[in-house]
């Protein structure tokens, strides 16, 4: 249970620090702003926290994503899979009533979710936006976390791996490339959030099952392992 409860504290505290940024301090608010380079490096920051404070528990995903282009790649099983997936929605969710409670007196322009909803070939935009840069994403999770990667700067690398999607994403999406870090927002946004979730969710996946299936592909780890 220890992975499991790192995992959802993990992705409680990168709601929280993450889409706490983009309320309090996002581009238009009437606090000090950050803007989109805040955001994003407030993201990253939380990935890299979590991922030394956590990353020797649970391996610090913090995001279905991530888990899913793990488990498809062989390095876990689908039990574990689904109970670390859970985990991260119902930190996602605890992230999100703080932040709730935090910001809905506090005169915030910026919705939980970061993205004020989509129309027509927006919708394209935004879920081709969020499968590439979720591939991209998940493909660097995996390479720093092989058995022949740069293990001891793991954290690191995905942390601004995640703000390097941050600051070209945000425009687009507002950037999730993580499902729970969307589903928790969207059940306290309600309206068009939860509407629109299913591409929060299914583009993140799709991203990831690529990431997967190309890491698969060109992958040197098996071949390093089977050498040493």
């Amino acid at each position: 249970m220890k992975k499991y409860l790192a995992e959802m504290i993990g992705t409680m505290v990168l709601v929280l620090m993450g889409c706490g940024a983009a309320v309090f301090a996002g581009a238009g608010q009437p606090f000090d702003s950050v803007d989109t380079l805040g955001v994003a490096f407030a993201f990253g920051l939380s990935v890299v926290a979590m991922a030394y404070a956590i990353g020797s528990i649970s391996g610090c995903h913090i995001n279905p994503a991530i888990t899913w282009g793990v488990f498809l790649s062989g390095r876990m099983s689908g039990k574990e899979a689904g109970r670390y997936m859970i985990s991260q929605v119902i930190g996602a969710v605890l992230g999100s009533s703080i932040l709730w409670f935090l910001a809905k007196d506090s005169g915030s322009a910026t919705t939980l979710t970061g993205a004020n909803g989509f129309a027509g070939g927006q919708m394209v935009v935004a879920f081709v936006a969020e499968t590439v840069f979720t591939f991209i994403f998940v493909l660097v999770v995996l390479g720093v976390t092989a058995r022949n990667g740069l293990n001891k700067f793991a954290g690191l690398a995905i942390g601004l791996a995640l703000v390097l999607v941050h600051i070209v994403c945000i425009p687009i999406t507002g950037t999730s490339v993580n499902p729970a870090r969307s589903i928790g927002p969207a059940i306290f946004e309600g309206g068009t959030a939860l509407s629109q979730l299913w591409l929060f969710i299914v583009a993140p996946l799709l991203g990831a099952t690529i990431a997967a299936i190309v890491w698969k592909g060109i992958t040197v780890e098996n071949d390093v392992v089977k050498a040493a």
